[in-house]
């Protein structure tokens, strides 16, 4: 899944190739990924995009005065740019092709998903805060605003574990799956950590890195186009997806917790002391 320094990463090579440029066609391939029809899509032909912001996840690429072209990439979804975008009908229902958008210089860019089940969205709207998942969207954790003490002020008296805590949109916007793995891993924490017993030095190391993981994906992704973000993240990841693998600071191997539809990666002399985590449908440590 696209997480916030790969939507990034999109949203500034997005801005860089289409602001300026009207568009002139856009062409729906799967139905249920368009969420609104008030404005519908067609409203978007003529209108000149003035810019692309990043909320959380979410791409929203502004025209006009007051339209908005918003998509969440979902667990499966990408964004593929074209300097001279086809031209061939897309047939709907047919078509990994969710949206394609075209533009007055034949440039354009489709909106791709994989596999069958289908969760990428779209939606055209006059203010983003129109979009539900934007208008809930916790702070942003790369913001200046977003200071140790706000961070220790979500964390106060939750019992929420602590890789919950980080994915929970609505608490701490953009952080994915695999960059919660990545983060705890980087603070020496095991992902069960209940979120409210972290002490003040326990808060530092976190919120440090945090800053650190999160900025440095950043920069990686800086001016590289969409074709090269996956490829980056998946070099950049220290402890996601490397399961069975050395552990880069310590020699342990990696170890995986698997759930129903994704797994967590830790390192178990890093992160738990030398123990493995159970399952965390057993929500234990095994002793």
């Amino acid at each position: 899944m696209p997480e916030m320094p790969e939507v990034q990463g999109l949203v500034a090579f997005l801005s860089e190739r289409a602001t300026g440029r009207a568009v002139t066609r856009t062409s729906v391939g799967t139905i249920a990924a368009l969420k609104t029809y008030d404005p519908p899509i067609t409203a978007l032909h003529g209108q000149t995009i003035t810019g692309v912001l990043r909320h959380g996840k979410f791409i929203d690429v502004c025209l006009g005065d007051e339209l908005h072209l918003i998509f969440h990439l979902a667990k499966a979804g990408w964004m593929r740019w074209y300097d001279e975008l086809s031209t061939t009908l897309i047939k709907p229902g047919r078509s990994p092709i969710a949206l394609r958008v075209s533009m007055d210089d034949g440039s354009g860019f489709d909106l791709t998903e994989a596999g069958t089940k289908k969760s990428l969205a779209v939606y055209v709207v006059r203010s983003a805060s129109d979009v539900p998942g934007i208008a809930r969207l916790g702070p942003d954790p790369v913001d200046a605003s977003f200071t140790r003490d706000v961070f220790a002020g979500l964390l106060a008296d939750r019992r929420t574990q602590i890789k919950g805590l980080l994915r929970d949109q609505g608490l701490i916007a953009g952080i994915g799956n695999a960059y919660s793995d990545e983060i705890l891993h980087a603070a020496k924490m095991s992902p069960y950590a209940p979120a409210g017993s972290l002490d003040a030095p326990t808060i530092d190391r976190l919120y440090g890195a945090m800053q650190s993981t999160l900025r440095e994906a950043v920069q990686a992704a800086a001016g590289k186009p969409p074709a090269d973000l996956k490829d980056a993240k998946r070099r950049g990841m220290q402890v996601h997806a490397r399961r069975g693998e050395a552990c880069p600071v310590c020699g342990d191997e990696i170890r995986s917790v698997f759930f129903a539809d994704r797994s967590l990666e830790y390192c178990p002399t890093c992160q738990t002391g030398g123990k493995l985590l159970a399952d965390r449908r057993l929500s234990r440590l095994l002793k």
